[in-house]
């Protein structure tokens, strides 16, 4: 359904559910924003509530019958998430394995093993990307918090130095790389190629993480000189395991998904014919339902097995992996009614036709409408989600690559300037011991550089591709 409703729009066939002018359109979007920003803010109701109770005030504003509004926010939530909730689900589900089984810790303890000195913020950096795939971004820092502080211990190094390249590397991934439900959803609503956004997002993140990583840490850590805090180190879920899986079937699980997905969008320019049979081989394998669904059962043998786990261990595993992401989906659905409200008000046509009167490169903007939406409200998703509806026309007469540079922008720009609404400024902040002041100087600085970094690189990209 939001396909046809963003192709249709694209093709001025849709029909608005109403026919105010830019005007009283603008209106209703700032106002819609402003309720949600004022809710999750001043009166902390949770971010599903909030986006609901917004999207129907949007509706309300642009003076459009409140039966159709009701329509397009259940219709929005409804395809978003059967576009990614599985995703979502099947993420958490091989974060879980991976975390449980002691996957992580082997990952972890193998590359610090072979790490020196002067090489161990690489190390860090390495390790967070590399584990931040299947992870969530709160699940990464909760894994990773125990190493970084073991490793600031026992180094003598600035917990700076040591915890900005595992925090950046864990943002980018969590920002800009499928399948984290930020860009899965920002590929939903712009129809972009999920092979040729990872390729790219790889592409982006590198020079990103190592800038905002161990190059920034130097800084962060002069800014902020303090050492890890003096308090129990939190126990490593390995610590009470016998034994764990080994660090290539680790790896080779991690990266699975990765590579059927970058193999089906290397077929797909290499062979360019859907009837071709290899073609639709790797259509299959590659969709990220299939890839995440193989590594999932591949886990199970590959972290599952070694790590000793009992049939009903792994189906309780599965359960608690579940648990935590009922929020998530509900988060992401409702903000993908609120984007459906936003396309079909016709403020998706809106945006489109300011864009050709400013001429505002349509990437910039979807990086500026992010950021604004992620300084108010201080969620990424909720700024990838908004943002992604209100530019998903603009994605229409673009070209593959652009249509995955722009979901690359709306990442980049979710990650603005994290601050005091955020909840990944206070897990930091008290996971390390830092003052609010602290804080700011080091997380949100670094969030900071990550969005500015990987926009540049996503208009750079765009000139060249």
């Amino acid at each position: 359904m939001t396909r046809l409703s963003v192709e249709m729009l694209a093709a001025d066939t849709v029909e608005p559910i109403t026919s105010a002018g830019h005007a009283q359109l603008g209106i209703a979007v700032l106002a819609g924003i402003a309720v949600i920003v004022l809710l999750i803010t001043k009166f902390k109701l949770h971010a599903f509530l909030a986006l609901t109770i917004g999207s129907l005030a949007l509706g309300a504003f642009a003076g459009a019958p409140l039966d159709k509004a009701i329509t397009s926010f259940t219709t929005g939530l409804g395809s978003t998430v059967a576009g990614v909730g599985v995703l979502i689900a099947l993420g958490a589900i091989l974060g879980k394995l991976l975390a449980d089984s002691g996957g992580a810790d082997q990952i972890v303890d193998t590359i610090l093993a072979k790490a020196g000195g002067r090489s161990m913020p690489w190390a860090m950096v390495l390790i967070a990307s590399v584990i931040g795939l299947p992870l969530f971004f709160e699940v990464g820092v909760v894994l990773l918090i125990p190493v970084v502080l073991m490793v600031a211990k026992r180094g003598n190094f600035s917990l700076m130095r040591i915890g900005i390249p595992a925090l950046a590397g864990l943002s980018v991934m969590h920002g800009l790389v499928p399948p984290h439900p930020g860009p899965l959803v920002a590929i939903d609503a712009v129809q972009a190629n999920l092979g040729v956004t990872l390729a790219l997002g790889v592409l982006i993140a590198i020079p990103t993480v190592i800038i905002a990583g161990p190059v920034f840490s130097r800084f962060a850590a002069r800014w902020v000189d303090v050492p890890a805090p003096d308090r129990m180190i939190p126990q490593r879920p390995s610590e009470e395991l016998e034994r764990r899986p080994g660090f290539g079937a680790t790896l080779a699980t991690i990266l699975l998904p990765v590579v059927l997905m970058l193999a089906k969008a290397l077929v797909d320019i290499v062979v360019d014919d859907p009837e071709h049979s290899v073609q639709r081989v790797f259509d299959v394998v590659g969709s990220p339902l299939i890839a995440l669904l193989a590594a999932v059962i591949v886990g199970m043998f590959t972290l599952g097995r070694p790590a000793g786990f009992s049939k009903e261990r792994l189906q309780q595993l599965v359960e608690k992996g579940l648990a935590p992401i009922a929020g998530i989906l509900l988060i992401v659905g409702a903000g993908g009614g609120f984007k459906q409200t936003l396309i079909d008000s016709g403020v998706g046509q809106m945006v489109l036709e300011i864009s050709e009167d400013w001429s505002i490169p349509a990437l910039l903007l979807a990086w500026l409408i992010a950021v604004v939406i992620r300084l108010a409200t201080g969620s990424a998703t909720v700024a990838t989600v908004s943002a992604a509806g209100l530019v998903a026309p603009l994605a229409a007469d673009m070209s593959t690559t652009h249509t995955a540079l722009l979901v690359l922008a709306i990442g980049a720009g979710s990650l603005f300037f994290s601050h005091v609404n955020d909840a990944g400024f206070w897990l930091v902040k008290e996971y390390f011991g830092l003052s609010v002041g602290q804080t700011v100087k080091t997380w949100s600085v670094m969030e900071t550089i990550i969005s500015v970094v990987a926009g540049g690189l996503v208009l750079l990209l765009s000139l060249i591709i």
